[in-house]
């Protein structure tokens, strides 16, 4: 019961209008919270709560939510977002993969306006 108690305590801390900026920062928690927190995520994602287990996965620095958030995102036709995830889980193999395909997309640009 006790945990819980904590893990709502927890979600509280989460500002409701979300987190402004994407950052790399980490949040000082136990990794008692932690562990809680992504375990609160995971529920989250499940649901089909996204934007609340993106929230808790980039408070945990959960580099494993994010990239399951990255996937969903690519599924969702928002490849920035997925970029987004992706850089923030430092995932190297998916962000090299879209950087090239986003350069292949502005070198077409570029010869179009040619």
């Amino acid at each position: 019961m006790f945990l819980i108690m904590k893990n709502k305590e927890l979600l509280k801390k989460i500002p409701k209008t979300g987190f402004l900026k994407l950052t790399t920062e980490k949040v000082e928690l136990s990794e008692e919270d932690r562990i809680a927190l992504i375990r609160k995520g995971n529920g989250y994602f499940n649901q089909g709560k996204y934007d609340i287990a993106k929230k808790i996965f980039l408070t945990a620095h959960y580099p494993d939510g994010l990239v399951r958030l990255g996937d969903y995102y690519l599924t969702e036709k928002k490849p920035l977002e997925a970029f987004r995830m992706f850089w923030l889980a430092k995932y190297p193999r998916q962000v090299d993969r879209m950087v090239e395909k986003m350069a292949a997309i502005i070198k077409k640009w570029i010869k179009e306006e040619r």
